[in-house]
């Protein structure tokens, strides 16, 4: 029967990540977790000949697959088919002593866990430093802001990019903290007690502790549960989902935004040459690079339900009813937020602002833009704000309903406005305010300035991740 593929895996996530989660990988993992183990346990006086460790270090990266299926399909038993084949690999039977399934499995996993959230920090810090070049080119480029979806007060392209950038990085710093203090289950048997570990050391509640200790350092964590049962518990799951969900949301802020400003023809993610938009009508340069990502945002929050969903449902000290959708939601979880953040660094590697464009829209919109500071001129002229603001909206409205009318091809606020005797202002006065609202966008400078210091600081802490760039997506 032919395999079918991993979509997630095949199409989108990088090497480095599907490496991470490969069936192979996982085995190769476990086996190295096998060998530290050994090593620890001989250290801490179990016999245990060199010559054995050393057989199985030979065979660690011999992985044969269908052997383990062969096996599985015999004793109905993942881990004990993966011992089975390992040793026979290697010609003894050292491995697993005194441990169970979980002490295998759980580590292993948390493991993979702790690598694939490294290797997102490091692309996110990537992402973030090309996010703040785009900021920096941007930064006093004036633009139409929206609320709703209608024109509000002139912003910058630049403090768009950064609002996006700085939502992005709070979630890189939970990312980050998640890292430091994300604890390792351990090696605490079938029940949490350890008991087949204190023993095969007589007892010895020093040397158990040394041995989990030992692991701990080999597997690189930081500290480990000191209460668990079978499992460690499942809302640590729903924590690293929830975690890449809160990374993803301020690229898919941004990327939804794109998409729509290239409906307005703002900006664009770019267009690579030979690339079709659409194989039916050839000026189309579709948004799919934004889309894709929107998409991926959507995957991640399907898994972050399951995963939501496990936490609090444990029975006792553990059982298998979450084996099932942790093995599809924790890998497949981290190859969307992989794919994602490979099409954005793509995207921020091409994008296009079309600043003739922008200047346009911001030449059309330039009367309702500048209504606030009308309005406050106004007031400061002695009429009473809510009457400034009754004279104000009824030449907006007037001159909004002309232009979509069609009755007007320009914005005739103003003189409507300057014929309003009602009105203090007159037109070089409004003029002279509308030329200072064009490039008034209060400190969006400066704040434009403060996310880019933010991530300059970021970049010093992992300063190899900015050399990371987009691999060959479709």
């Amino acid at each position: 029967m032919e395999a079918v593929l991993n979509v997630l895996a095949d199409r989108y996530a990088s090497r480095e990540m599907v490496a991470i989660w490969s069936a192979e990988g996982k085995v190769r993992m476990e086996r190295s977790l096998w060998i530290a183990v050994m090593r620890a346990q001989r250290d801490l006086g179990l016999e245990i000949p060199s010559e054995a460790i050393e057989a199985y270090e030979k065979v660690r990266d011999r992985v044969d697959l269908e052997d383990i299926k062969a096996r599985e399909r015999v004793s109905r038993h993942d881990v004990k088919a993966r011992i089975e084949s390992f040793c026979a690999a290697a010609g003894y039977e050292y491995v697993h002593m005194g441990m169970t399934s979980r002490d295998l499995t759980e580590n292993v996993e948390q493991l993979q866990v702790k690598h694939a959230l490294e290797t997102t920090r490091d692309k996110m810090v990537a992402v973030l430093s090309k996010l703040a070049v785009r900021a920096t080119e941007s930064r006093d480029t004036p633009l139409a802001a929206r609320t709703h979806n209608v024109v509000a007060q002139v912003t910058t392209v630049g403090k768009r990019w950064a609002m996006f950038g700085e939502e992005s990085l709070f979630g890189f710093e939970q990312l980050d903290a998640l890292l430091k203090s994300y604890p390792l289950r351990g090696l605490k048997g079938a029940v949490g007690t350890q008991k087949d570990t204190l023993q095969l050391f007589d007892g010895d509640a020093q040397r158990a502790a040394d041995l989990e200790s030992a692991v701990r350092q080999h597997l690189g964590f930081e500290s480990v549960w000191d209460n668990v049962g079978q499992v460690y518990p499942r809302s640590l799951d729903a924590t690293v989902i929830n975690t890449l969900v809160e990374l993803a949301s301020g690229m898919a802020n941004f990327s939804k935004t794109l998409r729509l400003m290239a409906g307005q023809e703002l900006a664009s993610e770019g267009f690579a040459p030979g690339q079709t938009g659409s194989s039916a009508m050839p000026h189309k340069m579709n948004s799919r690079s934004t889309e894709r990502i929107n998409g991926f945002h959507t995957i991640l929050k399907g898994y972050q339900t399951m995963a939501n969903g496990l936490a609090g449902d444990q029975w006792n000290e553990g059982d298998v009813s979450c084996s099932v959708v942790r093995r599809v939601c924790l890998p497949d979880a981290f190859f969307a937020m992989d794919g994602l953040i490979e099409t954005m660094l793509t995207v921020l590697n091409q994008m296009e602002v079309n600043r003739p464009v922008i200047d346009c829209e911001v030449a059309h919109y330039l009367p309702f833009l500048a209504s606030t500071a009308l309005l406050m001129a106004a007031v400061q002229s002695g009429m009473g704000r809510e009457a400034a603001h009754a004279r104000v909206k009824h030449h907006a409205v007037e001159a909004l309903r002309k232009m979509r009318s069609g009755e007007s091809s320009e914005n005739g606020m103003i003189a409507g406005l300057g014929a309003d005797d009602s009105f203090p202002l007159n037109l070089d006065e409004m003029n002279k305010i509308l030329e200072h609202a064009r490039a008034e966008s209060g400190v969006a400078a400066s704040q434009v300035d403060a996310f880019v210091e933010q991530v300059s600081r970021v970049a010093q802490r992992y300063p190899e991740a900015l050399k990371i760039e987009p691999g060959d997506i479709l």
